[in-house]
């Protein structure tokens, strides 16, 4: 059995011009990555539109994410999770500047989404 294993918040990269995607796990309908941000930005006018569900966790650093019809971006920080529902046109409207802010996403088939229960 080939068992891996790692550590979400180590070798981290800052200061780094484009976003980095990582993939952990994928499995047919299931991705899972670990997202680092170094204060980039959704362009102006784009709108991710997946026909999956998403559910992002902020592991370290900030983020403000704007769902299609919010009249303000929600400011995300260590902790804080969101589901995404297949189709929910969101953006992310800034990430920490000052230091990498790292998401953990998992990406899975909107028929196979859990339903999240903790507050």
């Amino acid at each position: 059995m080939d068992l891996q294993h790692g550590n979400l918040l180590c070798d981290v990269p800052s200061g780094v011009p484009d976003e980095i995607f990582q993939s952990l796990l994928e499995r047919p309908g299931l991705k899972i990555e670990r997202i680092i941000s170094n204060g980039q930005a959704s362009p102006p006018g784009f709108w991710y539109d997946s026909p999956q569900d998403e559910w992002v966790l902020l592991l370290g650093g900030s983020a403000g994410l704007e769902c299609e019809g919010d009249t303000a971006p929600r400011v995300m920080r260590p902790g804080d999770w969101l589901h995404l529902p297949a189709h929910c046109r969101h953006r992310v409207a800034w990430t920490d500047a000052g230091e990498p802010t790292v998401w953990l996403a998992v990406h899975c088939d909107a028929d196979s989404a859990p339903t999240a229960r903790i507050g």
